[in-house]
């Protein structure tokens, strides 16, 4: 005998827009898997290129702590992925300033070619479905994105300020 659910609420669930950005961030992220698994990369090793890419762009120095604290690792985490990102060639690690101290972290020129190798089809088909679109609907679609992405930061915060609920026995 089959038992059926019961019944979802018609309130239930979130916007079918949600949903999508929902499904857009898990096809995000089934890319990179794929793509970072081929050349032997774990998605956090490209969180991390990414990280370090985005602090560049605003010539922000990137350090193993900013790194760290960016992508939630512990400090043994954090020294164990930029060991495998040094030893890949991916990132060098540099002493500047007055502080010889601080480990500064770049990426290589091989990290640029690399990432562009692994990310080329998805751009390349993004940018085609960009092409679909005039130039306002992909305004207001960076506005929206940019405001969605804004949510989500305050979203982690707040969350991350929570107390962790009081475990159970089982």
């Amino acid at each position: 005998m089959t038992v059926d659910p019961p019944p979802r609420p018609e309130s239930s669930g979130p916007p079918p827009l949600v949903r999508l950005l929902q499904e857009f961030s898990l096809e995000a992220n089934r890319y990179a898997d794929s793509a970072g698994g081929r050349n032997d990369m774990h998605r956090t090793d490209l969180n991390a290129l990414s990280v370090i890419m985005q602090h560049a762009a605003k010539n922000q120095v990137v350090t193993p702590g900013v790194l760290r604290r960016e992508l939630h690792l512990s400090s043994p985490a954090t020294t164990a992925l930029i060991d495998r990102l040094h030893s890949s060639g991916h990132v060098v690690r540099e002493r500047q300033g007055p502080d010889r101290r601080q480990v500064q972290l770049r990426m290589t020129p091989k990290a640029y070619r690399d990432g562009g190798a692994m990310f080329q089809p998805l751009a390349r088909q993004m940018a085609a479905a960009m092409a679909e679109f005039t130039p306002e609907e992909l305004e207001v679609a960076t506005r929206f994105i940019t405001s969605m992405t804004e949510a989500t930061m305050r979203a982690g915060q707040e969350a991350a300020q929570q107390a962790a609920p009081p475990k159970t026995a089982p």
